[in-house]
């Protein structure tokens, strides 16, 4: 894994690959977007995370943010107890690529990576 783009005071950290592809999404979307990471019930492991693009508009006021560089990462509350800690990773390789949610909160996971337990 690359190293973290990271402070202290961010629960949900992001490698610089993981940064630069979601920058490059948010950029062909053209349009300012945040990206909403949370998880839901359901996935092989109990749990399933989610990640979309979102208007900064939808930013709730009890909703975690995480600014970098201008770019938000934004979670609600019950999600970050699950995902306090998540190092998110993107990768380009043919086999195993793409988004990579690396959790410690996670007890057990699937083979796809989707999903996970704590």
């Amino acid at each position: 894994m690359t190293q973290a783009t990271q402070s202290q005071q961010k629960g949900i950290m992001m490698s610089e690959a993981a940064l630069a592809q979601v920058n490059y999404l948010r950029e062909k979307e053209g349009k300012d977007l945040c990206l909403r990471v949370g998880v839901r019930q359901g996935g092989c492991s109990g749990m399933s995370y989610m990640m979309d693009f979102a208007d900064p508009n939808t930013i709730r006021e009890d909703d975690e943010v995480y600014d970098y560089d201008g770019f938000k990462v934004v979670c609600d509350r019950k999600s970050i107890l699950y995902l306090y800690g998540l190092v998110l990773d993107y990768s380009n390789a043919l086999i195993g690529g793409g988004f990579q949610f690396s959790n410690p909160n996670a007890t057990q996971t699937c083979g796809c990576g989707s999903s996970f337990s704590a």
